[in-house]
């Protein structure tokens, strides 16, 4: 699904209530038959661990870790096993698995960019959230993350909720657009 708007009407206001990252002030939120809304800090932070992927604008990494630590880090900060060939995986299909030794430092924008959808679907969420992830992208490339993420999500079998600003994705969300 695209939420496409003008910035400031509350886009990433309304994605982060979904990521239990705000609490709302009325009303419910549910995420897989769940009434979420509710829960206490350490209940929304397992929760989303274990049942939500974010991505967002602008990438979120521990600098000091390799790619693949910062991969793995959403198995440790979900309490899973870490899964390494999962995350091997995702950077083969992603096409970064030559970065996984590298400080994220490193990388490219658009590579950062790939590493943090690989890091949003480590624990194969069933709800994937991605805050503008074309805003810095030139068409090639945006056509590129968005495909990309459709086919990723889509191949754990997940929900994708994209918020943006970008007019460029209204095809490609024809069926399923909030404006």
């Amino acid at each position: 699904m695209l939420i496409l708007g003008k910035s400031g009407k509350g886009k990433t206001t309304f994605l982060h209530l979904m990521a239990l990252l705000l609490k709302p002030s009325a009303g419910s939120i549910v995420i897989n038959n769940q009434e979420i809304s509710g829960f206490s800090t350490a209940q929304a932070a397992s929760f989303r661990a274990a049942h939500v992927g974010i991505i967002y604008q602008k990438p979120h990494f521990v600098h000091a870790l390799s790619v693949l630590d910062n991969l793995l880090l959403a198995n440790y900060l979900a309490e899973k096993k870490l899964a390494k060939e999962q995350a091997i995986h995702l950077a083969e299909s992603l096409g970064f698995v030559e970065h996984l030794h590298k400080k994220t430092t490193q990388l490219s924008l658009g590579e950062q960019q790939r590493v943090s959808i690989a890091r949003a679907l480590m624990n194969k969420p069933s709800l994937i959230l991605a805050d503008e992830p074309t805003s810095s992208l030139d068409d090639d490339n945006c056509l590129k993350v968005i495909n990309l993420l459709k086919t990723q999500t889509q191949e754990i079998g997940a929900s994708l909720v994209v918020v943006t600003h970008d007019q460029r994705l209204k095809e490609v969300f024809a069926d399923h657009l909030i404006l």
